[in-house]
């Protein structure tokens, strides 16, 4: 799956007043949130990257995979944690980790020609300890699990906006995070569509909030706000009988 919106800090049918409750549909169904538009999307920047070698778009600008990488630093997380990309796209991230001495690196998406892709840029960087996996994360095979870390920047904005029932596949996402992310396992988001406090309301059962990461800033209107949200959850230590409640 792709990695962010077609524009990063675009917020197709963002709600105007706060967030929804849960089991409400926040957003207009759109195209950016279907597999045939982003298999396609990736069939092109395969082909352009066959022609001239370049590999895309680095979604949310480099200074998202900085803040990642700064985060990750500070704290101390060891170099070889088993790290998840969730909807890697082009692969350029676990590219940026590696080359910052990462070394346990899986990146996933359920679009091919993504992961074609992505192999391709890994083979020019000469990074072949990284792992590509042709997955979906709304149904993950067993063999993916054991994460220490995880990370996602914009794939659940696209779930967000599937036009087949973006509740229900909201609730999905929830419950594969909770089978491949360990407990205490962190797990990193950044988002152009859901603020704060709408994803603490998301990620509300089985994790609690870490930190909130600095993001650009704009003003509209003499008001301040943010086009970007990225947050640092963990996972809590959960009985069987909390994560039934996912269900």
């Amino acid at each position: 799956m792709a990695a962010a919106m077609a524009v990063a800090g675009e917020r197709p049918g963002r709600p105007a007043e706060p967030g929804p409750g849960r089991g409400e549909e926040p957003f207009s169904p759109s195209v950016l949130g279907t597999r045939e538009h982003w298999d396609a999307a990736y069939e092109r920047e395969l082909q352009t990257f066959q022609d001239i070698g370049d590999a895309g778009e680095i979604w949310f600008g480099e200074e998202s995979m900085i803040r990642i990488i700064k985060w990750l630093e500070k704290q101390k997380v060891p170099h070889d944690s088993p790290v998840l990309d969730i909807g890697t796209g082009n692969g350029v991230l676990l590219i940026e980790l590696a080359k910052s001495g990462y070394t346990n690196l899986t990146g996933i998406d359920y679009s091919p020609s993504a992961i074609q892709l992505s192999e391709k840029v890994r083979e020019k960087e000469g990074m072949s300890d990284i792992k590509l996996k042709v997955e979906d994360f709304l149904a993950p095979s067993d063999e993916l699990s054991g994460f220490e870390i995880c990370i996602d920047k914009g794939t659940f904005d696209a779930i967000s906006l599937n036009p087949d029932n973006a509740v229900g596949k909201r609730k999905q996402y929830l419950r594969s995070l909770c089978s491949v992310l360990k407990p205490e396992g962190f797990f990193l988001i950044t988002s152009c569509n859901w603020t704060k406090e709408e994803l603490l309301n998301e990620f509300r059962e089985g994790f609690e909030i870490l930190e909130e990461l600095p993001t650009p800033k704009f003003c509209f209107g003499g008001r301040i706000g943010n086009s970007v949200t990225a947050l640092v959850f963990q996972r809590k230590k959960v009985r069987p009988s909390i994560l039934d409640k996912l269900d």
